[in-house]
């Protein structure tokens, strides 16, 4: 993809999905903890269906292995693509991810309070914590300080990053005059996740992307899923608006790509050469 095709794609009503973000979904549906590596050839076949080029599918492929994501294969002169050890760890990350409630619905009460202080030589770890604070659920309540409605392992983040020592953690309640629901209204914009989720109902309609053969369909409905939950951090149902359309749309989710499963699996066998890695 580039930028003209996500211009018009935008122009179009379409999420601009990045061409590592459907390899991933694609690793997850069919390579995932089944012992094969893939041919770089089915791979780029593929995406060039979802409408990514064969250099971007490349360039993405090869960024993916400097990040230690995928690894290759070579059978006499085809180059097949497996998960790495880290990959697998990343991806069932993103498998919890699916088929976890968008909301909590038996949520204690009780928070996660995290305070951080990183040194401005270490502004690159700063920045890798706030990534991964965020895709726990976190978010900047005020300067420094961080809260989680969940109980996410934070110390294993703080411990990959050494710096457990630069910050401390905290359970509590909120007091007083302290609204839960201001709280969650003052740290995450609920109306751009709102938006999110109103526009993934939309696009998702009967008919959206019949177009597609059943295994594309089946990574770009997952592929653009992946990209709301990561940004959706799973807050209490009784402290979300009334109608959440998250509910709504992790419904429309489930029941489509039920119906995707088996058929995307056997169009995958007829079409994904693969090799056994082990």
């Amino acid at each position: 993809m580039d930028m003209r095709g996500d211009e018009e794609a935008r122009e179009r009503g379409e999420l601009v999905v990045r061409p590592q973000a459907l390899l991933l979904t694609l690793f997850g549906d069919h390579v995932l903890d089944r012992g094969v590596a893939v041919s770089t050839g089915s791979v780029v076949a593929v995406l060039d269906r979802l409408g990514v080029g064969e250099h971007a599918t490349r360039t993405a492929v090869a960024r993916m292995v400097r990040r230690d994501l995928l690894g290759t294969v070579r059978r006499g002169r085809r180059v097949f693509l497996g998960l790495t050890r880290h990959g697998g760890e990343v991806l069932r990350d993103g498998l919890h991810r699916l088929t976890t409630d968008v909301v909590d619905r038996d949520w204690d009460g009780r928070w996660t309070l995290l305070s951080f202080s990183v040194p401005e030589a270490r502004r690159a770890d700063r920045h890798a914590l706030r990534k991964r604070l965020a895709w726990l659920g976190f978010a900047p309540l005020r300067s420094g300080v961080w809260v989680s409605p969940g109980t996410a392992d934070v110390e294993r983040v703080l411990a990959e990053l050494d710096l457990l020592d630069h910050a401390e953690v905290f359970r509590a309640e909120a007091a007083g005059w302290t609204d839960p629901a201001r709280i969650v209204r003052e740290a995450w914009d609920l109306p751009a996740i709102e938006a999110d989720y109103r526009a993934f109902l939309s696009r998702w309609e009967d008919g959206t992307y019949d177009a597609l053969d059943v295994l594309c369909r089946r990574v770009r409905l997952t592929a653009e899923w992946l990209l709301l939950v990561r940004q959706d951090p799973r807050l209490p149902a009784s402290l979300l608006p009334a109608g959440w359309p998250g509910v709504v749309a992790q419904r429309r989710f489930r029941a489509l790509h039920g119906r995707l499963v088996a058929p995307s699996v056997a169009c995958a066998e007829r079409e994904l050469v693969v090799v056994a890695t082990g």
